[in-house]
């Protein structure tokens, strides 16, 4: 878990993001027990996955990833210099995303917290542009945050204090220096439309309007955070916490018992 406002938490993102979903692809040939730990079980589902899971929306907050219309709604409130935000990313999305989001069982919406100048700075980067495409921008930047947030971590000092200004001269010069308007340029995206979000000074005052409202709301102060249906989780900040929250929700129940069902049908001795 992290607080808000602590850049200097970035130690723990190298074994964090070694954790990344390697595995994942094992865990997609997996056909034993329907289970959450298992993205590639059938979890209750019957038949092939379905495509929720890349319908994306602009949200006032953020965006909303999956079926709109789904009864349960997972709120992940994120920080892009937080390394155990980049550990969930790597470990609780991708199964999120095969079992939950794709069948439209539930829709997830991915909402920032602003910690300090350069996560604000990152931020207007995830959020810049077409919307179908958040999910490749915010992967591209929590999996490569050991990275550039190592780059940051070992600048000069004199050079984070512009970073962490957050000011406009400051934003342009933390995402040119880091790298990451090229990272996403190459990935197809213009870079005018990069410089222009990230030089937007009333989208930057309305990213941390939107985590104040979201910290007066829930009682958001550390992240990950998340909340179900409207509902703060208490001590759940990774996906170990998370995981079985969500399986006590969604595994399948068993089926009853045949004297149990005979019994409830009335057809019991005939």
């Amino acid at each position: 878990m992290t607080k808000p406002f602590l850049l200097a938490a970035a130690a723990a993102a190298a074994a964090a993001l070694a954790l990344a979903t390697g595995s994942a692809g094992a865990q997609q040939k997996a056909k034993s027990p329907q289970d959450l730990s298992r993205p590639g079980s059938a979890f209750g589902t019957a038949g092939s996955p379905g495509t929720w899971q890349g319908i994306v929306a602009r949200t006032p907050r953020g965006h909303l990833i999956g079926n709109p219309d789904a009864e349960t709604r997972l709120i992940e409130f994120i920080s892009y210099t937080c390394p155990h935000c980049a550990d969930f990313a790597a470990r609780g999305e991708p199964p999120l995303d095969l079992v939950v989001l794709a069948p439209g069982k539930a829709a997830l919406e991915v909402r920032p917290v602003i910690r300090n100048g350069l996560d604000l700075a990152v931020t207007l980067l995830a959020q810049c542009g077409d919307p179908a495409k958040f999910k490749e921008r915010h992967q591209a930047l929590m999996l490569s945050q050991a990275e550039w947030l190592g780059k940051a971590r070992n600048a000069p000092q004199s050079q984070q204090a512009i970073w962490l200004r957050g000011d406009k001269a400051g934003r342009m010069n933390a995402v040119n220096a880091l790298g990451l308007t090229a990272m996403l340029a190459q990935r197809g995206q213009s870079q005018a439309e990069l410089d222009a979000c990230v030089s937007d000074d009333a989208a930057a005052k309305a990213l941390v309007d939107n985590g104040l409202a979201d910290k007066d709301e829930f009682g958001v102060n550390s992240t990950p955070s998340f909340a179900l249906n409207g509902k703060l989780l208490q001590d759940v900040h990774d996906w170990g916490t998370l995981y079985p929250v969500l399986s006590a929700k969604f595994a399948a129940a068993p089926a009853p018992a045949p004297a149990a069902l005979a019994a409830r049908t009335g057809t019991a001795g005939r």
